[in-house]
């Protein structure tokens, strides 16, 4: 501790708001798991018993954790800078040359730890307790992972020759699937192959299939119809001839893995750092528009630092006058405003993607805003 906090100011502070924090964190965390266990109670029946029920909340608890830390940090800081100055310590520290930047230097440096274990909850912990969580409540309600279109998941994929093998070539393939299975099955397949031009080649349904080792789709009980136009004198009144052919198996070459499957289930929020990337990779491949998953991106990347911003939010109350009076109307309007940052961040989002602004600096304007107005606020109360 003592290479990352040098100074025993440093150290002293670091102390207080990790305990203040850690009670905070733990506070939230239990009030928000008591409201998830009560709405999951009513979806208890038959093999989804109480204890699974509870197990299934909990393993959501690292996805909670990792919502609730900046306004973890921003509640302890303000709690432990606000006792500061009624006991008038920081009045101490700032007589012992603690200025407003030697000040957010050691507040930069108090927040890497939370910053490494907001990484390590948000982007390791948070999504295997998830899918471990979801796994668990399925196979005891005999569920399957559904869409919110009725026909299930479509996603676009690159065409390939007539058996579903071979190199790409021009042309698309639309692929639809109503269920997905844990242990990467899949349920009423469909698939339906156009040319560059837009005209329809092909449509495969299947009853099932599963992704092998190989990277291949193996599809059973395959019903295919091609469609083949003949030549004809008179380019638009074109004639098409059709042919049905069935496969017991049919192996199937795609970049439609399990994991973007999986993807187009869930909410970007809710996805890592890593499956975000590639799945923005796989629609900029296919000439898709990757804005939405863009913002998700860069505002899992920048979320981390908001612990700093959360913590430059609280410095200004270090310098309260406790005899001026006030002091717990100015704590509550403090945390008002950093819980305001939660709002404004997903409302700007909202905004961001309706007018199409560049993702990145649609995710990290809020940050910076809000870190403007503590500067801003530092400067006052240190000249008051």
């Amino acid at each position: 501790m003592k290479l990352l906090f040098p100074y025993i100011y440093e150290r002293y502070l670091a102390r207080q708001i990790y305990t203040a924090f850690g009670f905070i964190l733990f506070a939230l965390v239990a009030l928000f798991l008591f409201f998830d266990i009560l709405s999951e109670l009513g979806s208890i029946k038959g093999s989804y018993t109480l204890p699974l029920a509870l197990l299934h909340v909990l393993l959501k608890a690292p996805s909670r954790i990792s919502e609730i830390i900046p306004i973890a940090g921003l509640i302890g800081s303000i709690y432990v800078f606000a006792m500061l100055a009624s006991q008038s310590e920081f009045t101490i520290l700032r007589i012992a040359g603690l200025d407003t930047k030697r000040g957010l230097t050691a507040l930069a440096k108090i927040s890497l730890p939370l910053i490494l274990f907001t990484l390590i909850i948000s982007e390791w912990v948070g999504p295997y307790t998830e899918n471990l969580s979801e796994k668990i409540r399925m196979k005891a309600l005999g569920s399957s992972y559904t869409s919110q279109f009725k026909t299930g998941v479509w996603v676009k994929d690159r065409l390939r020759d007539e058996d579903g093998s071979g190199p790409v070539r021009p042309g698309v393939r639309y692929v639809n699937v109503g269920k997905i299975e844990k242990d990467n099955e899949i349920f009423n397949i469909r698939m339906y192959e156009f040319d560059d031009a837009y005209r329809l080649l092909s449509i495969r349904s299947a009853v099932s299939g599963r992704f092998d080792q190989t990277g291949t789709w193996v599809l059973d009980d395959v019903t295919e119809t091609r469609f083949k136009e003949t030549k004809q004198s008179d380019p638009l009144n074109p004639v098409y001839s059709a042919q049905t052919f069935t496969h017991p198996i049919l192996s199937l070459e795609s970049e439609v893995t399990p994991q973007i499957l999986s993807v187009l289930l869930i909410s970007p929020e809710k996805m890592s750092i890593m499956s975000l990337g590639r799945f923005i990779s796989h629609l900029r491949d296919n000439r898709q528009d990757a804005q939405l998953h863009s913002i998700a991106f860069w505002k899992k990347v920048i979320y981390p630092f908001t612990i700093f911003v959360m913590l430059a939010l609280a410095l200004p109350f270090a310098y309260l006058k406790v005899r001026a009076g006030g002091v717990g109307i100015k704590v509550f309007g403090g945390i008002m405003l950093g819980m305001s940052f939660q709002l404004f961040n997903s409302l700007f989002s909202n905004v961001g993607l309706l007018g199409s602004w560049p993702a990145l600096l649609t995710a990290i304007t809020p940050p910076l805003l809000y870190l403007f107005l503590a500067i801003i606020g530092l400067r006052w109360v240190s000249k008051a």
